[in-house]
């Protein structure tokens, strides 16, 4: 960076007219990123679908394999039924033939088991209901049979109670047993079919496992030699964009020092950069920006000459014609004191009053201009101490100046506070409603990058509706034929405090004192 500009050229792996990235660039990593995302996308659908496959297959052999263990219970559970019932039948028979009732003592359990197994049966056939309506039938001939084994127990035993017995419990037993072989068939049917599906899916299962872990094998594989071609071609497309990033980087870097040479006041400085691209029309927009700072600081340094010589002409051409009236009224009432009426010295005292309200209006626009403008001066400052001799020099013998806590010592413009705390306690002392029993408290609190100063006075207060207007210039609450009261203490006040970043308020209601506030920057602040 120098004086004569600041010069860069765009670097050789970009165009040079655009000085942009080469076309081809944008095209291979959107191609890349298109590939890996293509890639993964096949390879996690083609995954999926043969994991549902295997899933699937997995799930009918389960299924399979438990209808036909299903099967196997129902043929268990008819074939039991069967045995209980003959058991039950044959029990019977023995006792009528052999006349022993040790047959009966079995015959309750065997027809109490039979209930039971043609529960179970009605259980394991829910879903089946053509075997409900079986074993409905089977359960209504199962107690006609119950019920006419229990009647024949009760007869005397004997070779004719047993022919008896056979004879009429043939029909009925008949039905009994036709009833069961259904069921039976229709299981052993249903059987056959679900150890087909079965054996089908026990065979496929393995089949689509292997078939899926080899197309999972295979795809990784396939997806990994792409991926690591790409990426090489990546690695060199990093490595090129490296290079063109570290030369956008330098020129961005010289735009900062332009920049930070603008911020220490140089707008001499300028770039060179004949490029077209956004950079090189960043570089041409701050050419012209310190062109144009450069002439309106210029302008602004001309505009300042001529508000001090204006200043230099009020505070001394402007003046010295009051201060020559004001002489010849005093002349006046010390030439003719005798011969000037009670009414013409009135009057003459007026003049006074206003030749010196004037005087005052002048000073507060000469002190208004120049709030702001003169160079700070940083220095340490007690404002503990900057508070007392401010009034000592402001405030009437009878106010009481009270600061509750510690104020801060920081380093910052002296004269400027010092000027912001001589206004307001000047100010709250010309419109204290009872100057004998004046008091003023100034107290501090530290935010977060600022000192809150708060100037506290037990006067008269201001009403609400007066608050905004009292910052103003030559605005005053007070009668306007007053010297005191040129209207100009606040407007000052105001002025200062903004011009360093702060903000400055009131907290007031009528008949109940006046609180200003103000906020002061706390840079290079030492805490209390």
């Amino acid at each position: 960076t120098t004086q004569a500009g600041i010069a860069f050229s765009c670097p050789p792996g970009w165009q040079r007219v655009s000085c942009q990235p080469r076309p081809r660039f944008l095209p291979m990593l959107q191609q890349l990123n298109t590939k890996i995302t293509l890639g993964f996308v096949v390879a996690v659908s083609v995954l999926l679908l043969t994991s549902g496959a295997s899933w699937l297959s997995m799930q009918q052999l389960g299924y399979y394999t438990q209808r036909v263990e299903h099967t196997y219970q129902v043929l268990q559970l008819t074939s039991d039924l069967r045995m209980r019932i003959r058991d039950a039948q044959t029990q019977v028979r023995g006792y009528l033939l052999l006349r022993d009732s040790a047959y009966l003592r079995e015959f309750p359990a065997s027809l109490a088991q039979a209930r039971l197994d043609l529960r179970l049966l009605r259980g394991l056939t829910h879903d089946n209901p053509v075997q409900q309506a079986r074993l409905d039938s089977l359960q209504r001939r199962l107690e006609l049979e119950a019920t006419a084994l229990q009647r024949w127990q009760q007869q005397p035993p004997s070779p004719k109670a047993v022919r008896d017995l056979v004879r009429t419990g043939e029909p009925n037993q008949r039905l009994l047993r036709g009833l069961i072989e259904r069921t039976k068939r229709h299981e052993e049917q249903l059987l056959a079919q679900r150890r087909q599906g079965q054996i089908f899916f026990k065979t496929t299962t393995p089949v689509a496992i292997v078939v899926s872990a080899v197309l999972a094998a295979v795809l990784v594989l396939w997806l990994l030699t792409r991926i690591s071609r790409e990426l090489r071609a990546n690695a060199a497309l990093q490595q090129e964009l490296a290079r063109t990033n570290a030369d956008v980087a330098q020129r961005i870097h010289i735009i900062e020092q332009l920049a930070e040479r603008v911020v220490q006041g140089d707008y001499s400085v300028k770039i060179r950069d004949e490029e077209q691209d956004s950079l090189g029309n960043l570089a041409a927009s701050l050419n012209r920006m310190t062109q144009t700072l450069e002439d309106n600081f210029s302008a602004l340094e001309n505009r300042n000459r001529e508000l001090d010589q204006f200043a230099y002409v009020a505070s001394h051409d402007l003046k010295a014609p009051l201060r020559g009236v004001l002489t010849v009224v005093k002349w006046i009432e010390n030439e003719l004191p005798h011969e000037l009426s009670p009414q013409m010295h009135q009057y003459l005292g007026l003049i006074k009053g206003r030749l010196h309200r004037l005087e005052d209006l002048i000073n507060g626009l000469l002190a208004y201009a120049r709030a702001g403008r003169t160079g700070q001066q940083l220095e340490e400052v007690d404002v503990q101490q900057l508070v007392r001799e401010v009034a000592d020099l402001v405030l009437p013998a009878s106010f009481r100046l009270e600061t509750p806590g510690p104020l801060p010592r920081f380093s910052t413009d002296r004269l400027s506070l010092q000027q912001v705390f001589t206004n307001l306690l000047s100010n709250a002392a010309n419109y204290h409603h009872d100057p004998a029993n004046g008091r003023i408290t100034v107290s501090c609190r530290e935010a977060e990058d600022c000192f809150e100063f708060r100037v506290q006075d037990n006067g008269p207060g201001i009403a609400p509706q007066f608050h905004h207007k009292i910052f103003l210039m030559f605005q005053t609450l007070r009668d306007r034929h007053t010297a005191e009261s040129t209207g100009m203490g606040l407007s000052i006040v105001k002025r200062i405090v903004e011009e360093h970043k702060g903000s400055v308020w009131v907290e007031s209601a009528e008949g109940a004192g006046a609180a200003f506030l103000f906020t002061w920057p706390a840079s290079d602040a030492a805490r209390p």
